[in-house]
C-alpha cells in the first residue's frame, strides 16, 4: 500500500474512531466538518485533525507510533467507531496504528477543503458534511448527492461525483452510482461539475 493509500486509510480511521465515534456516543450525530487543512467534530468533544496531529482543545497529540486507543486516551476519549449505524467503514480497530505521511496528508486534506468550497459555491444554502462511513464530503439536493471522495475501492484517487437516488442512463453517467470525474484542480471547476450534473438531471 502506497503512502497516499496508507495516509487516506489512517485519516479515515481517525475520522471514524476518534471523532465520529466519541461524538456519536455523546450527541447522537456522526456528522463531521471540513476546515482549511483539517477536519473536526461539529459538537463536543471538540476534536480536530490537521496533518500529523489530533487536537482536543489545547492538547495536541502526534499520531506517530500510537494506536487509535492510545491516541484516544491522550485526548480524553474512548476510541471506537459509531455502533449500529452502518456496516462498512474504515475497517480500523482501536488496536491499529495509523500512519500519516506529511505530504500525502496535506494533499488529501487540501482535496477535502477544495471539495467543501466547491460544494458551498455550488449550493450556498447547504452545509457540506464529512461523512465518516465512506469518508467523503457531500450535500444532498432534491434527492441527488453531490460530493468529493478521497478515493475508495471504486476509484483510488480523489474524485468528485453526482449521485442521483434514482439511477440514470446517458453519456454523463459513467459510474454505477451516477457520474464521477477525477477531482478538479480549482474550486470553480468542482462547482461547475456539480452544476453540469444538476443541469443534465433537469433535462
Amino acid at each position: 500500500m502506497g503512502s497516499n493509500q496508507t495516509t487516506r486509510a489512517s485519516l479515515h480511521g481517525i475520522a471514524e474512531l476518534l471523532l465520529a465515534g466519541p461524538q456519536y456516543r455523546q450527541h447522537g450525530t456522526i456528522r463531521l466538518r471540513v476546515l482549511p487543512g483539517a477536519f473536526s467534530t461539529i459538537v463536543a468533544p471538540d476534536l480536530r485533525v490537521d496533518h500529523l496531529k489530533v487536537r482536543a482543545h489545547d492538547t495536541a497529540v502526534e499520531v506517530r507510533g500510537a494506536t487509535y486507543a492510545e491516541l484516544g486516551s491522550r485526548l480524553g476519549v474512548i476510541a471506537g467507531a459509531p455502533e449500529g449505524l452502518y456496516q462498512h467503514g474504515s475497517g480500523a480497530q482501536p488496536s491499529d496504528r495509523p500512519v500519516l505521511d506529511p505530504r500525502a496528508a496535506r494533499v488529501l486534506l487540501d482535496a477535502l477543503d477544495r471539495g467543501d468550497q466547491g460544494l458551498r459555491r455550488f449550493a450556498p444554502d447547504q452545509i457540506p458534511v464529512l461523512w465518516p462511513e465512506h469518508f467523503d464530503v457531500a450535500i444532498t439536493v432534491n434527492e441527488v448527492n453531490y460530493g468529493v471522495s478521497l478515493g475508495d475501492d471504486y476509484l483510488d484517487d480523489p474524485y468528485m461525483y453526482v449521485g442521483p437516488h434514482k439511477p440514470r442512463t446517458g453519456t454523463f453517467w459513467n459510474a454505477p452510482f451516477g457520474a464521477v470525474r477525477p477531482l478538479a484542480a480549482t474550486v470553480d471547476e468542482i462547482a461547475a461539475f456539480f452544476a453540469e450534473g444538476q443541469q443534465v438531471l433537469r433535462g
